[in-house]
């Protein structure tokens, strides 16, 4: 986990045209869903020891932010107030503090009779979170130095762990779960979209990069510096190898000509 929606999107973008668009749905919808697991496994097994008294202020904040939302309280700078106490509420718990966001989001109306506050803020938020929050968080979390690196690494258990779950791991995953759907009739294939091409995606949801690191990091922070390195290694080679096969599939399994976009 999880899948780096930036650099997946990327991959489809290449294409151009003859992506089918219920192919980039369904790529961005998994991707988001995958981001969401991933931060709440973060708060549930990459938490520290529990602070009782700071859980009752987050929980109070939550609570508060749930009758904001049934009173219709649409300004959006209360809810950030709001956010910012649960955000230390929560990093001082011992539960990560990835997870105040989320949850506060969710809570944040999303139309009123002036517009749209919750597609407002995140309109607001789009160029300090792409220019500055986002590269800095990949940049403090894709530090691997190459010196004295050699094959015997790239062997190494835990390496070759991250690069299996990354490139084996998640198309195994997806294609069962959506191989279950499709035997149950819980649903179906849009009718421009193959079982290679969802082959493909599922493959490009192995490129992982800023979250995957993030994980790795807080899995392997106690392991010393030789599994601090494997993880990082394997998470880059894993996202370059699941690059090359998804675009190599997607390539032979995409129409050559540009879709209608239905």
């Amino acid at each position: 986990m999880a899948t780096d929606i930036a650099f997946a999107l990327a991959l489809l973008s290449v294409f151009g045209s003859r992506v089918p668009t219920s192919l980039k749905v369904f790529l961005l919808t998994l991707a988001i869903f995958d981001d969401l697991a991933a931060i709440v496994i973060i708060a549930i097994f990459y938490s520290g020891d529990l602070s009782i008294t700071a859980l009752y202020i987050g929980i109070g904040a939550i609570l508060i932010a749930a009758v904001m939302n049934r009173l219709n309280v649409t300004r959006v700078s209360a809810y950030i107030m709001l956010g910012m106490i649960l955000w230390v509420a929560v990093l001082k718990s011992g539960v990560h503090a990835t997870l105040a966001g989320v949850v506060i989001a969710l809570f944040i109306p999303m139309r009123d009779n002036q517009g749209r506050p919750l597609r407002e803020l995140e309109r607001d938020l789009h160029s300090p979170v792409a220019f500055a929050i986002l590269p800095i968080f990949a940049f403090a979390n894709a530090g691997l130095s190459m010196s004295g690196m050699s094959i015997a690494d790239i062997a190494h258990p835990v390496t070759l762990g991250v690069i299996s779950g990354l490139v084996l791991g998640k198309p195994v995953g997806i294609l069962l779960f959506v191989g279950l759907v499709l035997a149950l009739r819980i649903g179906k294939l849009p009718d421009d979209v193959s079982l290679g091409q969802l082959l493909g995606v599922a493959f490009a949801c192995g490129i992982g990069f800023t979250m995957s690191l993030f994980i790795a990091g807080l899995a392997f922070e106690h392991g010393g510096g030789e599994y601090f390195a494997g993880d990082r290694l394997g998470v880059l080679l894993g996202s370059v190898l699941s690059a090359v096969i998804a675009y190599i599939i997607l390539h032979f399994c995409l129409p050559k000509t540009a879709t209608s976009g239905h």
